[in-house]
């Protein structure tokens, strides 16, 4: 087709569309060949926020003025020290929040202690688990070995990271993780287990991980039920920050 003619063809249909738009007519915005997906769905608008500030539909755990968000994860308030805008783990036991989740995108900031002390688990360990079930390792691997699926990054005891994408210790690092809950199989009986995506400072590090089996003995895996965010105490000072969740579901 010549470009005289396309241009008049693009002006004829514009011109058929307009009245349909004005009368409040529904009109497909898919692409060639996307009828078939999810026809005239057009998707919402989040504002992302400037650099560091969470998105326009993020629930926020922790902005770095108080625990009102956390329990302590044996009951009563959450006892972590708080300043600077920050929190830090203090010997006080893990904390999980009054909110639960299904499905998820989570972003942590946290930073292992500067002053280096311990080696392999003994070094800046602490842990985010999703639903409470699930633990994505928090650990000072910066040039410290220990067992592949027990390092920063891992699906604890389940999946090693893909890459060790570690900055050093003291240095703010971040999580941001895509989280499919698990949900009953087509059948209405089995069920489909969950299954997470991991970035760890901008890269990846689990990529769509089934995980089949819960890594803590205090919930099963494969539980359809919403679960809280949990941050562990492992008797390390480990400091979070800017801690969001968008519910995915």
């Amino acid at each position: 087709m010549d470009v005289t003619r396309h241009s008049a063809v693009r002006g004829v249909l514009a011109l058929a569309v307009l009245p349909c738009l004005a009368a409040g007519a529904a009109v497909s915005l898919m692409g060639p060949g996307q009828d078939d997906v999810v026809p005239d769905t057009v998707p919402r608008v989040v504002d992302p926020g400037a650099p560091g500030v969470p998105p326009s539909d993020a629930v926020v755990l922790f902005d770095g003025t108080d625990l009102s968000q956390w329990s302590a994860d044996k009951g009563g308030d959450a006892q972590w020290k708080v300043s600077g805008g920050v929190m830090e783990v203090n010997g006080t036991g893990s904390i999980v929040t009054k909110r639960t989740f299904g499905d998820q995108q989570v972003h942590v900031e946290f930073a292992t202690p500067a002053e280096v002390a311990g080696e392999g688990q003994g070094r800046g360990n602490s842990g985010v688990y999703i639903q409470g079930r699930y633990e994505v390792q928090v650990l000072d691997s910066y040039g410290s070995a220990t067992y592949p699926n027990g390092q920063c990054g891992a699906v604890y005891g389940l999946a090693p990271p893909l890459v060790n994408a570690c900055r050093p210790p003291g240095e703010w690092q971040t999580y941001d993780i895509v989280f499919r809950a698990a949900r009953a199989g087509a059948d209405g009986g089995s069920v489909q287990p969950a299954t997470i995506t991991v970035f760890h400072n901008g890269v990846l590090v689990q990529d769509h991980f089934v995980i089949e089996k819960s890594t803590t003995a205090s919930m099963p895996a494969g539980g359809r039920e919403d679960g809280p965010l949990y941050l562990q105490d492992h008797g390390n000072p480990v400091r979070y920050r800017n801690v969001w969740i968008r519910p995915l579901d």
